[in-house]
């Protein structure tokens, strides 16, 4: 049994209401193992209504088997997922929550949604272009068309501008400065070249070198910048981050707060365009030079800030409001306590980790939050 295993990690999926990261969820555009999409429903079955709302909503067979195949389309590791209830369950709430959130988009709101939403769709046009096959392919295999994808997108576009629409601009300033006080550099921006001495193996997380080695090394690289060496060169002979040293060590223009706190400190308060002692870190020991540092203003950052403070309006939306709003589903249930030895191994969620110096995990190249980039 799956429903279990499916609720340690279901609570990333209504998020893609909040954050829409389509393509970073796509990942390398690698085929999922399994199935892509839930075979093609017959004309009859397609009209099946599985469930109604008030104000006389529905979802059909139909509808729903599209809207599945392509979230199975944008995030391949729900594939495993895709016949278990509860994940069904799951899937039909962020349906019914998109349909009934972008009906209450104002004029204004949908039509900044369906610009956003316009870009989004050239780059996802672009990137599932490049991989293999190209995207028509990828749609065949997951028994979808271009339309499909394209109103997935505007649709939870639109339901996302109705939920920003209700926070106010004086809400959005008070979070601004509430980040400013709690953290003087949280919206500082930096362009850091960096090569990185590690302690361990990235991909096994083994020691690979003692502390003391660590160091001596480091301080043999910081020698031979300060003495002229190319700092392209020694990124590619000398570091162990495998997200930086083929670019020279460099990472462009990061949001600092997303570095471990030694190495965001270094990237603050560092003097520009000069070769740094060893930064120590739990990767290891960093020599670095940051080129470039800029603070973000409150203009540059508020799109941003009020889709955060959208995203508790839209979680007490799925969990409180939808409950009273569905009149019947017709999905299969999860049980409601299966047996703990039926529950299988809970798959990870994490992203896999390298040596770059992110609090957690970035979701691209750089050291964002979401992988541990050096």
């Amino acid at each position: 049994m799956l429903s279990n295993n499916w609720k340690k990690v279901r609570k990333g999926l209504i998020a893609v209401l909040a954050v829409m990261t389509i393509l970073t969820a796509a990942g390398c555009g690698k085929k999922a193992e399994g199935d892509a999409g839930t075979a093609a429903t017959t004309k009859a079955d397609a009209k099946e209504v599985l469930v109604t709302y008030k104000d006389g909503g529905k979802v059909t067979r139909g509808e729903f088997d599209t809207f599945l195949n392509v979230n199975l389309f944008f995030y391949k590791e729900y594939a495993q997922y895709k016949d278990d209830p509860a994940f069904q369950q799951d899937m039909m709430k962020q349906l019914v929550t998109f349909k009934i959130l972008s009906s209450r988009a104002d004029d204004k709101a949908k039509a900044e949604a369906d610009t956003k939403a316009k870009a989004q769709i050239e780059q996802i046009k672009t990137y599932f272009g490049a991989q293999e096959g190209g995207l028509d392919k990828q749609l065949k295999d997951a028994n979808l068309a271009t339309k499909d994808v394209e109103d997935f997108v505007t649709r939870s576009m639109q339901a996302i501008a109705a939920m920003e629409s209700k926070v106010t601009d004086q809400q959005v300033k008070e979070a601004y400065d509430k980040n400013l006080a709690a953290d003087k550099n949280a919206y500082d921006v930096a362009t850091v070249s960096h090569i990185l001495i590690g302690t361990s193996d990235p991909a096994t997380g083994k020691e690979s070198r003692s502390k003391e080695d660590a160091l001596k090394r480091a301080k043999e690289v910081q020698d031979k910048l300060k003495n002229g060496g190319d700092f392209v060169a020694l990124a590619k002979e000398y570091s162990d981050d495998p997200g930086s040293k083929d670019k020279g060590g460099k990472y462009e223009n990061v949001d600092i707060s997303q570095w471990v706190p030694e190495f965001k400190n270094a990237a603050a308060t560092l003097p520009l365009n000069q070769i740094s002692d060893p930064v120590e870190t739990s990767y290891g020991y960093h020599i670095m030079k940051v080129e470039t540092r800029k603070t973000k203003t409150f203009d540059d950052v508020k799109a941003d800030l009020r889709s955060q403070l959208a995203e508790p309006q839209i979680y007490d939306f799925v969990e409180k409001e939808l409950p009273t709003l569905i009149e019947s589903n017709k999905l299969p249930q999860p049980p409601a306590n299966p047996p703990a030895a039926a529950t299988p191994a809970s798959p990870t969620t994490e992203a896999p980790k390298t040596n770059a110096p992110a609090t957690e995990a970035p979701k691209t190249e750089a050291p964002k939050t979401e992988t541990p980039a050096k």
